[in-house]
């Protein structure tokens, strides 16, 4: 899938950012888990946090454009991931005092 995204990025930004957002890894878990036979409830819970736990991830995405020209790569993606660490551990404390617990 990465040089398969990587491939498609390098003819077009767009549409390489199209397929590296599509949540195929999710999908083939998704199947994967019906194939084994888990219950209904196991896929549909999965497929529910993972959208509780993709949330605190995109803000990443909107960080790295900005200071990519100025940090360089290492340093902003070190830091972008950083930053999706406290993202979401603040996250998980706001889910919390909902009544959803994800740590």
């Amino acid at each position: 899938m990465v040089v398969l995204i990587s491939e498609v990025a390098k003819r077009s930004d767009r549409l390489g950012g199209l397929i590296a957002a599509l949540p195929l890894v999710t999908v083939l878990v998704l199947i994967w888990m019906k194939l084994e036979g888990q219950s209904a409830q196991k896929i549909a819970n999965h497929a529910w946090y993972t959208f509780w736990y993709v949330v605190p991830t995109l803000p990443m995405f909107l960080v790295f454009p900005l200071v990519y020209p100025s940090w360089g790569f290492w340093p902003t993606l070190i830091a972008c991931c950083a930053l999706t660490v406290v993202i979401f551990v603040i996250w998980a404390s706001v889910l919390q005092r909902f009544g959803m617990v994800l740590m």
